[in-house]
């Protein structure tokens, strides 16, 4: 009899632990799962609004050396790459022709200096004949047409030489000239500079007519010249004097510093009567900047990634650009973010001001610590230093 009223006992305190678990899982199933909150803090950092645009790489100074006459390349003294002081001799054109020419505008000249003499000889004839004719026309010892002779004579020669003054001018003038085109066939250095690019080759044949040939392209490389393409929607925020800094394409990791030195006023396809080309692109202004280049690490015809610095708030209260709901905007700087509070969301509205590519500056409606919510789960994106908390 013990036996069987110990079975009955049993069995109902294992239908009461079942029951038990049963109701547990019942109520954790029925119970909502906390939302998972991707955040990140309220900070001061620094934010720099910019203007961004393309931009070349040049010399700070470039020169196209040219030939200013005709003849065959003698010498080429320079390859692309060297150094050179301003005055070295670059390159020599042979001579010859030059030389020929100055030898005869010399032989002109001395000729026509030759004939000057000859006739200032007959002139003082033709004074002394004049002189002699109007004394025996006084005496009624010549006819009045011989008096009228001796003074034509005296007046021919007087012309004559008047004209050969002129010519001898004009032959000195010559001179002056094969004497320059002979110097000219020694090329010299304008600058102190590097040799940039080479186009003619010793033995080549230069022919200068209206517009001398470029022989070679010397740029001054201490210091780097940028002209960034700036938008028309953009050249009014841009002036004279900003700050700018640029990359280049082969090394993005390096940013190079310098100042916005000057703005055209026109655009780049201007043309020669002032107007602007009528085409459906955009329209873009040069800007200038220029960036010292100590370790010759920039190089011509380089591009440009250009940031020009309209705007710097030095450790300002910031949070991420992603905490800004589009839909939430109330005014152009006002808009409503959620902030996380004791586990709970909660709705602030904040005023805005400058903004980079990833923060907005806090002007007003949030305080430094706070945690501004940027999504409601992990699979939404964060900028910045975000993390999840678990909210009820």
């Amino acid at each position: 009899m013990a036996k069987k009223t110990r079975r009955p006992a049993v069995v109902g305190v294992v239908i009461f632990v079942v029951l038990a678990a049963v109701g547990w899982n019942a109520q954790s199933w029925f119970e909502p799962e906390p939302v998972e909150y991707v955040t990140a803090p309220v900070e001061k950092r620094d934010i720099e609004q910019t203007v961004l645009a393309t931009g070349v790489l040049e010399g700070a100074k470039q020169v196209a050396v040219g030939a200013q006459v005709t003849g065959q390349l003698k010498s080429m003294n320079v390859s692309v790459g060297d150094r050179v002081t301003k005055g070295q001799l670059l390159a020599e054109i042979d001579p010859v022709l030059q030389r020929n020419e100055l030898n005869r505008a010399m032989a002109e000249l001395k000729n026509a200096k030759a004939s000057r003499r000859a006739r200032e000889a007959m002139l003082r004839y033709y004074e002394l004949e004049f002189k002699r004719q109007r004394e025996m026309n006084a005496q009624a010892a010549s006819s009045v047409s011989e008096l009228e002779n001796a003074r034509a004579q005296l007046e021919s020669a007087k012309a004559d030489i008047e004209a050969l003054e002129a010519q001898i001018s004009q032959a000195e003038i010559q001179v002056e000239t094969a004497k320059a085109n002979l110097g000219f066939t020694k090329i010299v250095a304008p600058m102190d500079g590097v040799v940039i690019a080479t186009k003619f080759e010793q033995g080549q044949t230069l022919v200068s007519t209206q517009e001398a040939p470029t022989l070679l392209i010397l740029a001054n490389l201490d210091t780097m010249t940028v002209k960034a393409q700036i938008s028309e929607a953009d050249v009014t925020k841009v002036k004279s004097g900003q700050e700018a800094n640029f990359t280049v394409l082969g090394d993005p990791d390096r940013q190079y510093n310098g100042v916005l030195r000057t703005i055209k006023l026109a655009p780049d396809n201007i043309s020669d009567n002032g107007s602007v080309s009528n085409s459906t692109t955009a329209v873009y202004y040069s800007g200038v900047l220029d960036a010292p280049n100590p370790d010759y690490s920039l190089r011509v015809a380089m591009t440009a990634q250009v940031s020009i610095i309209i705007n710097r708030q030095p450790q300002t209260l910031s949070i991420p650009i992603s905490a800004l709901d589009p839909d939430q905007e109330i005014s152009g700087a006002q808009h409503k973010v959620r902030v996380l509070v004791n586990g709970q969301p909660e709705d602030r509205t904040i005023e805005t001001g400058i903004r980079d590519n990833v923060y907005v500056q806090v002007l007003s409606g949030l305080n430094d610590g706070d945690n501004v919510i940027l999504g409601d789960s992990l699979s939404v994106p964060a900028d910045g230093e975000a993390s999840v908390v678990i909210g009820g």
